[in-house]
């Protein structure tokens, strides 16, 4: 029976090893091993509202071996360290708890390797970035972020009774959805704050500063739609900077290229992405921001049995481009691996990726979303508002459904309606 291991359980990672699971793994036509170094899943996309504390991760995550039991595929925790391609076999670092080792390291041969293993936020080597700046990459740091912007809503709000003119600043650096949203987001956590007690934090008093380093934010999107976004950000209170990059983070805010100093209690980089460094070292052809070069089937270009899908792969689309690293990316991959998977198994030809761009929504927490559907290459249509925010809904929607199917996402639709109804609105613990 052929293994098929996936390593990374992001969007693309666990879709396609639950689809796999269903299709092959119940009937015992392959074994789908999914490897991943955590052992619950929270959509990236999602990680904004868990960093504000508009979602609490604990209920948006997914276990991966109760998931693996329902889909048919085999999970195991581990972080992988290198590949043996000769022997076909991945290895995967101990894993050690409190220093002692819980499981020594190990080799898991494959047939078929899918490298899943997503994004991390790229600091272009800006001096002192890493020391004083929050990154967004996983579910753990989100929670830490979410953690001090607790101490920070708690200190300031108490300096504030005590008489202390105090306000709160924050500092995001980069102007793409996830800054642009995370900055929407913390306006909307602060103007919840009174409902909570925490009646002196007002709006008025957080001041957060969003810098892109280029001519204007959200380039993915029509430059109309995103000139709206930044008047819509300013009419919330954020202070806008284009085409400042910062040069330098200290432990009192950034230094900006034109010498400008952004004063912050709490900085968040989230300023471009690249591929873990890993990859570069696993003798496979990469471009020079890790990602794996793949064919139109998503194979590397160095080795058939090895694939490559979502952010970590550099699919051409043609002589200049790439894939983008999205989500919807990663979700096309996804079903395009699985369905050539299956044919091969069966004895017919695969067919090759071909990405379809669906346009780019982007949510400014609850007081607007905006984005553009693409009908075809020529073909576009702008939407904001409530319509808007239907779909950027609906793309978690898609996610769920890839995972448990149509009924099960619209149970879970309406128990989330439900949790909403009776739970805070706003995580504070």
């Amino acid at each position: 029976m052929e293994r098929i291991v996936v390593v990374g359980g992001g969007a693309g990672g666990l879709e396609l090893a639950t689809e796999l699971g269903k299709k092959l793994g119940k009937k015992k036509q392959a074994e789908i091993i999914l490897i991943d170094r955590n052992s619950t899943h929270v959509w990236k996309p999602l990680l904004h509202e868990v960093a504000s504390g508009a979602l609490d991760s604990r209920l948006a995550e997914l276990d991966y071996r109760g998931q693996g039991a329902r889909a048919g595929f085999r999970f195991l925790v581990g972080t992988l360290t290198g590949i043996d391609r000769d022997n076909r076999q991945v290895q995967l670092a101990p894993i050690v708890d409190d220093g002692e080792e819980v499981l020594a390291e190990r080799s898991i041969r494959y047939d078929r390797l899918i490298l899943a293993v997503g994004s991390v936020t790229a600091d272009f080597g800006v001096d002192g970035v890493k020391q004083h700046c929050y990154f967004l990459d996983s579910t753990q740091q989100a929670d830490n972020f979410h953690h001090e912007l607790l101490n920070e809503f708690l200190r300031v709000n108490q300096a504030l009774e005590d008489g202390d003119e105090q306000t709160l600043d924050i500092a995001i650096v980069g102007g793409g959805a996830t800054g642009v949203e995370l900055a929407a987001e913390l306006v909307h956590s602060v103007s919840l704050l009174n409902i909570y007690g925490l009646t002196h934090l007002t709006r008025e008093r957080l001041k957060v500063s969003l810098v892109e380093a280029g001519p204007r934010l959200l380039p993915a999107l029509p430059e109309g739609l995103a000139h709206r976004v930044k008047q819509k950000l300013e009419s919330l209170g954020v202070n806008v900077i284009t085409g400042n990059p910062a040069v330098k983070a200290g432990s009192d805010g950034l230094t900006l290229k034109d010498d400008a100093h952004i004063d912050a209690n709490l900085m968040v980089w989230a300023a471009g992405i690249r591929a873990p460094d890993f990859l570069a070292s696993l003798g496979l052809a990469h471009r020079k921001n890790n990602q794996l070069l793949v064919n139109d089937y998503l194979q590397s270009i160095d080795d058939p049995s090895v694939y490559a899908l979502g952010d970590c792969a550099a699919c051409a689309i043609d002589d200049d481009r790439f894939v983008p690293p999205r989500a919807q990316s990663a979700h096309q991959m996804a079903a395009c691996l699985a369905t050539n998977i299956q044919r091969e198994l069966k004895g017919r030809a695969a067919k090759p990726f071909k990405y379809k761009d669906r346009g780019s929504l982007v949510s400014l927490s609850r007081f607007s979303a905006v984005g553009n559907l693409m009908q075809s290459k020529s073909l576009s249509m702008s939407i904001e508002g409530t319509l808007a925010r239907y779909a950027y809904a609906s793309l978690y929607r898609m996610h769920q459904r890839a995972l448990h199917g149509w009924w099960k996402m619209l149970l879970i639709i309406i128990v989330d309606k439900l949790n909403h109804a009776v739970k805070p609105r706003l995580k504070l613990h």
